[in-house]
C-alpha cells in the first residue's frame, strides 16, 4: 500500500461487502483493505471471489471470501 493512495483510515476496522467477486463491489473492497480494513467479501460464486480476496492478501491485508446467496434466507442465517 502506498501512503498517498490512503483516502481515509480504517485500520482496526472491520467491513463486508456484497458482489465483491468483480467490478464495483472488487473495487470497493480492495479500497477499504488498502485503507486498513480487514474485509470479508461476500458473493454467490466461491471462484471469483478468490481473485479480489488474494490480491488483498497480496497487498498485505486480511480478506476473508464468503460464498452466499442474499436472496436465500436459509444461506444468510
Amino acid at each position: 500500500m502506498n501512503s498517498t493512495d490512503v483516502r481515509f483510515d480504517l485500520a482496526g476496522k472491520k467491513a463486508l461487502v456484497t458482489g465483491a467477486s468483480r467490478g464495483i463491489g472488487a473495487a470497493i473492497a480492495l479500497a477499504y483493505a488498502d485503507s486498513g480494513a480487514d474485509v470479508a467479501l461476500l458473493a454467490r460464486t466461491t471462484g471469483d471471489l478468490e481473485e479480489p480476496a488474494d490480491r488483498i492478501r497480496e497487498r498485505g491485508g486480511k480478506a476473508h471470501a464468503i460464498t452466499c446467496d442474499l436472496t436465500d434466507d436459509r444461506q444468510v442465517a
